[in-house]
């Protein structure tokens, strides 16, 4: 659609130069998802993808478990103040048989780019169980390969190069052979994306891949990995602690500021190849 980047004016101030110039901005827009015309969401995103990113938001509720499960996916009516489509409102209908999602007063699911679980009332209403179970995956990597994959993630990410405004999200393969990446400035909308992404290709559960975030690895993040089978995280900056409680929780590998030839591996140790043994602090 175009949209993934907004010109504006900015004065550029230095020690040594005060100029106005255009500068391009990661955009950032509303939508809103809808599941058989009832309003179920609405989180803070970069334009593009969104059909992905819907799959991949309701494959993490736990709602969608494969493609059959959704019977169309269409952008419904919503204008600007010129009367022009503003493709912010994305109604899914799920095929025949497939549960609704849940709604009420416990769930509420505002999101923003800053924060998914923002809104939900208690911690354990969104401690899903997957119906793909993480721990049984048996997706294993080799450091070195762990090692490039922030470089590589970096040079796919069209977008942030132009803006610097933007997470990226990618699922790879044991040889850090990238299948998919999305960006976007919401840090879980990334992930939903390319979650979306594998379960419209039919590749859920993701038990055969890792998922790469270029940020920090949140609760959330690793809850969405677990809820499509993914056994491995490798995040490029830090975790938090309940990130690396749940990945424990589920049977999952956590790897925090994947940098250089550096990594934090908080749990998981099995899928990690070779590490060197007998070696502390």
């Amino acid at each position: 659609m175009g949209r993934v980047t907004v010109r504006r004016p900015v004065r550029k101030i230095s020690a040594t130069r005060d100029v106005r110039r255009p500068d391009a901005l990661a955009a950032e827009e509303p939508l809103e998802i809808r599941v058989g015309g009832k309003a179920l969401a609405v989180t803070m995103r970069t334009p593009g993808n969104d059909v992905e990113l819907a799959h991949g938001f309701l494959l993490s509720e736990g709602v969608l478990t494969s493609r059959e499960d959704v019977a169309v996916a269409r952008y419904c009516d919503g204008v600007d103040d010129q009367g022009r489509n503003t493709y912010n409102v994305l109604d899914i209908a799920l095929a025949e048989g497939v549960a609704p999602p849940e709604t009420g007063v416990e769930r509420n699911f505002y999101t923003t780019s800053s924060c998914g679980v923002c809104g939900k009332a208690a911690l354990d209403a969104v401690k899903l169980r997957s119906r793909f179970s993480p721990e049984k995956s048996g997706f294993t990597v080799r450091t070195d390969v762990l090692a490039e994959l922030p470089d590589t993630l970096r040079a796919h990410q069209k977008v942030f190069s132009s803006t610097g405004g933007l997470h990226a999200a990618a699922l790879f393969d044991e040889r850090g052979n990238l299948a998919v990446v999305r960006e976007d400035v919401g840090r879980h909308n990334a992930v939903d994306k390319v979650l979306g992404w594998a379960l419209q290709a039919g590749r859920i559960p993701a038990a055969d891949t890792g998922l790469l975030v270029s940020g920090r690895a949140s609760f959330e993040l690793v809850q969405k990995a677990a809820m499509a089978g993914i056994g491995l995280l490798a995040a490029v900056s830090a975790p938090s602690s309940l990130a690396a409680e749940l990945a424990e929780e589920n049977g999952m590998t956590l790897i925090g500021f994947l940098r250089g030839d550096s990594m934090n591996l908080y749990s998981g140790d099995q899928r990690v190849l070779g590490l060197v043994s007998g070696q502390d602090g």
